[in-house]
């Protein structure tokens, strides 16, 4: 099961290597700045909208199977 904890490596690593800080991400993903932040630190309390926006900006992708 993937976690909040291991979606904040995965973003955190995506954004750096696509040399953006978190406030470029914040403003391609039109999410805030503190956003990006608390989901960077594994926030458990983000909205999935803007989690998914953000995901998207990156060009990673969330997959529900059965």
């Amino acid at each position: 099961m993937l976690l909040m904890k291991d979606i904040a490596v995965l973003v955190r690593n995506a954004r750096k290597e696509q040399k953006a800080t978190q406030v470029e991400l914040a403003q391609f993903a039109n999410v805030g700045t503190r956003f990006v932040r608390d989901v960077e630190d594994g926030k458990e309390s983000v909205q999935f909208d803007k989690l998914m926006r953000v995901l998207s900006t990156l060009g990673l992708k969330v997959e529900i199977a059965r």
